[in-house]
């Protein structure tokens, strides 16, 4: 059987093709990959004996979000806490249960498409949901810019430094954060040969540069899915004053479990003070001017 070879001008077509199609599908490509929520609420703060407030509020597309918010006697700075990509509020109790522990009230809050909140997620739907959350907290609880600190957690980084870029905070923790969605294919065998056609979504190292707030970089130097040097990076980014908190043997997963005693009294101090002395005998922390 006889094949003709391929000419330039065929060459050019299919490479073309490619990245027309990759232009107008990546989008819905990138959502497949990138949310998993779950809409069922596996259990409640009444399940494990936590004062809460259950809310809804509206983006300013009009989606309702669904959320818990957690009170503490006495005036503390309150956590908007940004969860990660998969689930729904209700897989992240355990560590909301820790941080209501040490004193501090928190705003937990479904993204569109998770838990019983509508809609679907998207990039920036995303951010709708993380203002509206803010704006709830300012508006409808009062709090000042000095008494809301953003924790993004993973996919919430992106979520928390889109907020702390477009609304007054008192300062910004982010845990486990990715660069940018093109930096994280390159980082995945499978997807690093077409890394250079994705497009910077989720850019956490550009904006990152424009917030001036405190910030506490948080990553566990074995993260299984989002490269330990993508945390360096974003500290690198950050401008002062900035600190990195590396968690030695943690994943992605557990760092507040591997991090132990230590780790809930170094967001503590960061959110009280909003300064961090660094551990003279391991160097948990570091900061530059």
């Amino acid at each position: 059987m006889l094949t003709m070879p391929m000419n330039a001008a065929q060459l050019l077509f299919i490479i073309g093709s490619l990245i027309l199609l990759t232009y107008f599908f990546y989008p819905r490509l990138e959502n497949f990959f990138i949310f998993y929520p779950e809409k069922t609420i596996e259990t409640t703060p009444r399940d494990q004996h936590l004062k809460y407030e259950e809310i809804y509020f509206e983006t300013t597309d009009k989606v309702r979000l669904h959320g818990w918010y957690f009170p503490v006697e006495g005036a503390r700075p309150t956590i908007l806490f940004c969860h990660g990509n998969a689930g729904n509020i209700s897989h992240r109790l355990d560590n909301i249960r820790h941080l209501v522990a040490n004193g501090f009230p928190v705003l937990i809050f479904d993204y569109r498409g998770y838990g019983l909140s509508d809609g679907r997620p998207s990039e920036k739907g995303l951010y709708k949901d993380g203002l509206a959350a803010y704006d709830f907290l300012a508006n409808r609880k009062g709090l000042s810019p000095e008494e809301i600190v953003l924790f993004g957690r993973s996919l919430g980084v992106a979520v928390a430094v889109e907020i702390g870029l477009r609304r007054p905070v008192r300062s910004v923790i982010l845990e486990s954060g990715f660069t940018s969605t093109r930096e994280m294919a390159r980082a995945i065998p499978l997807f690093r040969p077409f890394s250079v056609f994705i497009p910077r979504h989720f850019d956490n190292l550009k904006k990152l540069p424009m917030i001036r707030v405190p910030k506490l970089i948080i990553h566990g130097t074995e993260d299984e899915l989002v490269p330990f040097p993508m945390g360096q990076k974003l500290f690198e980014a950050a401008l002062p004053p900035r600190y990195f908190y590396p968690i030695q043997g943690a994943g992605h997963n557990d760092t507040y479990i591997t991090g132990g005693p230590r780790y809930f009294q170094t967001i503590s101090a960061f959110i009280r003070d909003g300064i961090i002395a660094k551990d003279p005998e391991t160097g948990g922390t570091q900061h530059k001017e």
